[in-house]
């Protein structure tokens, strides 16, 4: 341990003149009081240098001698506080250490710091000296899985529930395991079966996996800069959908002409036949066609325009 942690945490004394009502005289070789403070529950503690300063081992060493001292106050006391806050100074290197595992991550490292920071309180106070265990090695699975909460909770374009969440990482894994082993891309009935799932679950969580990550619509496209931003590709506006009222609402009237007007109307809006062509495929004249395709015009316009 580095000798400035061997020394004792005490308080130092201070010189202060007698009370009034003290006659000098009685003080014995002109030597003046000294009173002395009570002891704390602090007393006797290490010296606590600069925490960025503490190597390791020290950290290590102190950190037991601090959590021995910890376990004889009484929380919500100020030396209990003090103890407490030291002891999560001292290992902050854990909680970076355990943060620079998901540098990678689109989150601001501060933000996973401080994250992981709460992980530590809370093995902080689990922590138990009784257990023999190390705390560096009982405190970093609470502070890893602390943050993978944070991912999992936060991370999400949209909020799915945790069952789908949890789904998606199976299906991830079930799908690399399943594409080495056939050499191709497995399919849902494939996946259901290596998870033991019905199809309709592997659809249900494959479908919930699109909301993990959303695509902003000024995003430039990766592979071809030329087509521009997702936003000038979408709201085209499409024009078949421009007559499709017209449409259905002609559907009706149709289907209450004779059987020989709809027949006239087919050849000629969905075949594509002339009037002389149609004349010949009934047998009437095209005069005859013209004046029936006329009327049965009139008739549907007239549907369409009489206020219900």
């Amino acid at each position: 341990m580095s000798p400035r942690l061997d020394a004792s945490h005490t308080r130092t004394a201070t010189s202060t003149p007698p009370p009034d009502h003290l006659d000098p005289i009685e003080l014995q070789d002109d030597v003046r009081a000294e009173p002395v403070e009570p002891a704390t529950a602090l007393d006797g503690l290490p010296d606590i240098p600069p925490y960025d300063e503490v190597a390791p081992d020290d950290a290590r060493a102190l950190s037991k001698t601090l959590f021995e001292r910890l376990e004889s106050l009484e929380e919500g006391t100020h030396e209990y506080s003090y103890v407490r806050n030291t002891l999560v100074e001292l290992n902050l290197a854990l909680v970076k250490f355990a943060a620079s595992r998901f540098r990678s991550r689109s989150e601001p490292m501060e933000d996973i710091i401080q994250v992981g920071t709460i992980g530590l309180i809370k093995a902080i106070d689990r922590f138990e000296l009784s257990r023999g265990v190390e705390f560096p090695t009982f405190a970093m699975p609470t502070i890893i899985g602390e943050i993978k909460r944070f991912f999992r909770d936060t991370s999400w374009s949209v909020r799915v529930p945790r069952r789908l969440q949890e789904l998606r990482l199976d299906l991830a894994k079930a799908g690399d395991e399943l594409a080495q082993r056939l050499d191709r891309a497995p399919t849902v009935t494939e996946l259901a079966e290596h998870l033991g799932l019905s199809r309709d679950e592997v659809v249900e969580g494959m479908a919930a996996s699109n909301a993990y990550t959303a695509s902003s619509l000024d995003a430039q496209p990766e592979d071809d800069d030329s087509e521009g931003a997702l936003a000038d590709r979408i709201g085209y506006e499409d024009h078949g959908l421009e007559g499709i009222e017209y449409v259905e609402s002609l559907k009706p009237l149709i289907a209450e002409l004779p059987c020989r007007d709809r027949k006239i109307l087919s050849l000629r809006f969905v075949a594509g036949m002339t009037q002389s062509e149609i004349g010949d495929e009934l047998g009437i004249s095209q005069m005859h066609v013209s004046r029936l395709l006329s009327r049965t015009l009139v008739r549907l316009r007239k549907g369409l325009t009489v206020e219900e």
